[in-house]
């Protein structure tokens, strides 16, 4: 970014100066003079350009992060991730914020790496190389790969899928996937109902393929299934373990889900977000399972591997894979080989299966951990005893704010619950995860974070 961007202060206004200095890069991103990708000055150096203290410089920047304006790119700096819009109601990126460099990642959504066993990857990444090249990638994806998510979601999930029936496809990931589906079977302004707050990501898959994403609310179980309204041409939403709020659907409204999708015609899109990590008791039936001639489910190895291999998966009535297929063949979209190859390797050699019982058991350790900080600090958690990360509630946007920016000056990177949502409402605290980071790097932080939360504890959500 150049120095000399105009960003005026006024410190005889009652307005803080960090939301000043917050203002003027919104408006600067808004109107042109920032486009995505500009990098920005650290807060160090801004604060010396504005002649405020870092703390005013830290807290704009971390209320940007929150919002998505801004990403940090590790090692790299901080840039703008919002191009202009023509309207309001795609004016927010949705890209995840990361850490700035040498903070502690505290943010859900990422993998537990530290599980995987070295020398399997490096032994399925050698086994994937000697795999003849292909001339062209496959539309459906390879049918090794389809096969070991069939065998997967049978042993792990509990879901029959045959991958002879053609309903099993390779994606890359579950964002991909949806914007995939929404151009493949709907149309340009359908309705589709989205769980509120919930996974952005998704939400802005959705938006630019066009469509119209209705915000449903959640309670402690999930998507609230009697709130959706009628009209709605899709469902997407999270069982297994709610984003952000981490309740499990029960089995009664996943049944009433079904239902209401059959008699009004509805798709749901099923994220088996978390999927696999559960702690306290097998898991529920899949709405898959329940409804497979309604029901498309996604699953992604982007949460219990590794991003970097970009694969997932879909199971889907015959007739919308069909549709996705013919879309492939429209746009020329194919998924990439070289991250199946890798999970196929890592499936057949049953070094896959020894990953996942690895991740639960270290996961759950850390969870336990967690939730015993909190539960010291006097604070109550939020979620099912599933996932990669808990929720503690905070009484307003201002107490949210207020924690994230003492996390970070504590050197601990925080994810708030105000940017998870798109609808008229708030739901204010701080989404926990305790994936990203090392295990000594969360023994370290969970205290210090529990302090920074007991004086805003709150019991109960607060909306506006």
């Amino acid at each position: 970014m150049n120095d000399d961007l105009p960003i005026t202060l006024d410190r005889a206004a009652g307005t803080p100066l960090a939301t000043q200095v917050a203002d003027a890069f919104r408006a600067a991103a808004t109107d042109g003079r920032l486009r995505a990708g500009d990098k920005l000055p650290s807060s160090r150096r801004l604060a010396d350009t504005l002649g405020v203290s870092r703390t005013v410089t830290s807290a704009a920047y971390d209320q940007l992060h929150a919002e998505g304006w801004i990403t940090g790119k590790h090692g790299a700096g901080t840039f703008i991730t919002t191009a202009p819009k023509p309207s309001p109601a795609h004016a927010v990126s949705y890209e995840l914020p990361v850490g700035d460099e040498g903070l502690i990642d505290l943010a859900p959504g990422a993998p537990c790496v530290a599980t995987i066993d070295k020398a399997a990857w490096r032994r399925a990444w050698r086994a994937a190389a000697d795999h003849p090249s292909m001339i062209r990638p496959q539309r459906a994806g390879l049918p090794d790969y389809r096969a070991a998510v069939v065998e997967h979601l049978l042993r792990h999930r509990g879901l029959a899928a045959g991958v002879d029936s053609g309903t099993v496809l390779t994606t890359a990931g579950t964002s991909s996937a949806t914007g995939e589906l929404a151009e493949s079977i709907l149309k340009p302004g359908d309705a589709v109902a989205m769980e509120e707050p919930g996974y952005r990501r998704s939400v802005g898959a959705l938006r630019a393929a066009g469509m119209t994403v209705v915000p449903v609310p959640v309670d402690a179980e999930g998507l609230c299934v009697d709130a959706i309204p009628r009209g709605v041409k899709a469902v997407y939403c999270t069982p297994a373990h709610q984003f952000p709020m981490g309740g499990r659907l029960p089995a009664a409204r996943r049944v009433q889900l079904v239902d209401r999708a059959r008699r009004d015609g509805i798709i749901v899109i099923e994220d088996d977000y978390d999927g696999e990590l559960r702690y306290d008791a097998a898991p529920l039936p899949l709405l898959a399972s329940i409804g497979p001639d309604v029901v498309v489910h996604l699953g992604t190895t982007s949460k219990i591997l590794t991003s970097a291999l970009g694969v997932g998966w879909m199971v889907a009535p015959a007739a919308v894979a069909h549709a996705v297929l013919e879309h492939r063949d429209r746009t020329g979209t194919r998924p990439s080989p070289a991250g199946q190859l890798v999970v196929r390797e890592l499936a057949t050699s049953g070094d896959l299966a020894r990953h996942l019982r690895r991740t639960r058991r270290e996961v759950s350790e850390r969870r336990e951990f967690l939730v015993e900080q909190c539960a010291t600090a006097g604070l109550s958690v939020v979620g099912d005893d599933a996932g990669a990360h808990v929720v503690v509630l905070l009484p307003s946007a201002e107490a949210e704010r207020a924690v994230i920016a003492a996390g970070r000056a504590a050197g601990i990177h925080l994810d708030g619950l105000k940017r998870h949502h798109f609808g008229p409402q708030s739901t204010f605290g701080i989404a926990l995860g305790y994936t990203a980071c090392s295990r000594a790097e969360l023994h370290d932080s969970i205290p210090t974070v529990a302090a920074l939360l007991a004086p805003f504890v709150h019991r109960g959500p607060s909306r506006t």
